[in-house]
């Protein structure tokens, strides 16, 4: 072996462990994913794999599977290309480096991964991972509950201990550490990890496969236990998709739409019982009437209220919240000025920064996941595009770097899920 060769295997060891660790960081504060990715990414680089010309060709024939990647590329070029006419570049610059995944990757799948990679060893990981995340934060909130002073140690200055109850104090306070729709959305990928890997209920080599039930149960607790009512929703849509794929293929498309049917009902009689629903059901949808709402239904109307000021070629990379703060001061919404309110949709925030051609070719990225991934790897996009896309109807997804790192571990899961040929132990 060349000093060459020992130095790629070695930096090629390495790198696998840090992907490791970028997987198992998922669940847990958002600072803590953001190193680990990075470092993962760095790692990579040193691997120097564009050095072999033929992996590059052995990429290429696998050109299918990388496309999606590739697609998000291209909108993150189209994003960069918005700078000319985006009037804040301060703003833009400030996006173009939080989405810098989004370019890094597309080397990374082009290149490839070494061949110490495997989604089998990654998915245990962060189904481990997603389990033990949840009494890692109900002993953190509790430890710092009793202790406060430790709050400000941590740089939390604005940490509140107010709230009477414990489980509404528990899941507004631990926000702050990490984001409740993240990291339900992990813990609902994580599900879906351990039922992959451990697909057989008895193993003679492992006791894991017989652990995944409480394992899954641990994780799923995290979703009542953040409060986050968007999850239940994804939670039941991500149901709904399990139970499809275990019908039988001869009905399935017949009693999978009778699933669909009563999932759908089911959701929107929870809806509309929603005090927020008032509005819809009196029939209160004018733009006056919804802003006095400090909620999405009022962000979204005011973003929506002029699409002519952006329908063509967008804002520009970074310019829809300086363009929904004009419009509160405009209308004299101070408690969504003082609040500084972003687009929470992440459709509607390409919309509006992208335009209309932005936004279909942004839907055609996230779609391709699915139509481009092949075998187990497709049953994971289903899920995680699913999971995601509904996610995106509420909040920007990529507003915090938690979406952004789990959308780049995910990607490359499928991408090793659909190149794989093995079957599932």
């Amino acid at each position: 072996m060349t000093k060459v060769e020992q130095y790629q295997s070695v930096v090629g060891r390495i790198n696998w462990i840090l992907f490791l660790v970028a997987v198992f960081a998922l669940p847990f504060p958002q600072i803590i994913s953001r190193y680990a990715l990075v470092t993962w990414l760095v790692g990579w680089v040193l691997e120097l794999r564009w050095l072999q010309s033929s992996h590059l060709k052995e990429q290429l024939s696998h050109l299918k599977y990388i496309t999606p990647i590739l697609l998000f590329g291209i909108w993150y070029a189209w994003r960069a290309l918005s700078g000319l006419w985006s009037p804040d570049h301060r703003a833009w610059s400030f996006m173009m480096e939080r989405y810098m995944t989004f370019g890094l990757l597309v080397p990374v799948a082009l290149w490839g991964v070494n061949a110490r990679y495997d989604w089998r060893i990654a998915g245990k990981v962060l189904a481990i991972a997603c389990a033990l995340s949840v009494p890692f934060y109900v002993i953190f909130f509790t430890a710092l509950h009793t202790h406060p002073e430790w709050v400000k140690a941590l740089g939390y200055q604005d940490w509140n201990f107010t709230v009477s109850n414990w489980w509404l104090s528990f899941m507004e306070n631990c926000s702050y550490i990490k984001h409740r729709l993240f990291w339900c959305t992990t813990q609902l990928i994580g599900v879906v990890a351990a039922f992959q890997v451990w697909k057989k209920n008895t193993d003679a080599k492992s006791v894991m496969p017989i652990l995944k039930w409480p394992l899954a149960l641990i994780m799923i607790s995290a979703i009542p236990l953040s409060g986050s009512r968007q999850t239940i929703f994804t939670a039941a849509a991500l149901l709904v998709i399990a139970i499809i794929s275990i019908l039988p293929k001869k009905h399935r498309w017949l009693y999978g739409t009778g699933v669909v049917v009563i999932g759908l009902a089911i959701g929107c009689s929870v809806l509309i019982t929603h005090p927020r629903m008032k509005i819809i059901m009196a029939d209160e949808l004018s733009l006056e009437q919804l802003t006095k709402h400090e909620s999405r239904l009022g962000i979204w109307s005011v973003a929506l209220s002029e699409p002519k000021d952006y329908i063509w070629t967008g804002l520009g990379g970074g310019q829809s919240v300086n363009y929904l703060k004009t419009k509160y001061s405009e209308l004299k919404m101070r408690h969504y000025l003082d609040r500084n309110y972003h687009a929470h949709n992440q459709y509607l925030e390409e919309f509006m920064e992208l335009g209309i051609f932005g936004l279909i070719f942004f839907v055609l990225a996230w779609l391709s996941i699915l139509l481009l991934s092949e075998g187990i790897g497709k049953q994971t996009a289903a899920y995680f595009v699913a999971a995601y896309g509904l996610n995106m109807l509420t909040d920007c997804m990529w507003g915090k770097f938690d979406g952004i790192a789990l959308w780049a571990v995910m990607m490359i899961i499928i991408l090793l899920q659909s190149r794989s040929t093995k079957q599932l132990t």
